[in-house]
């Protein structure tokens, strides 16, 4: 079974910013991810687990290498000053490269 290499990009961040984020992802023709709830701890201390705008939320996106960086450079430019998110990427295979 033969493995394609594309990318796995996790954006954690405020719940408040989820629909910023897919609203980007849509904009540069990205239909597919997947989103859940997180709770976790850090610089603003433990989150997740009181009101609805206190929660964390994770999207995960594979795409393809060429549509990566300027997806980042979106989310980055227009979400990093207002909300707080952890954003990285990891080096992913999948069997089925139409998907993406």
């Amino acid at each position: 079974m033969k493995l394609y290499d594309v990318k796995l990009l996790t954006i954690t961040c405020e719940i408040l910013a989820q629909k910023n984020v897919i609203d980007i992802l849509k904009n540069h023709e990205i239909t597919g991810y997947t989103s859940y709830e997180v709770d976790g701890n850090g610089e603003k201390g433990l989150r997740g687990q009181g009101i609805l705008s206190e929660k964390n939320v994770k999207v995960e996106v594979i795409m393809r290498e060429e549509k990566l960086s300027a997806v980042v450079e979106d989310i980055s430019r227009t979400l990093f000053p207002d909300f707080t998110i952890i954003l990285y990427v990891s080096d992913v295979g999948v069997v089925r490269t139409e998907k993406f």
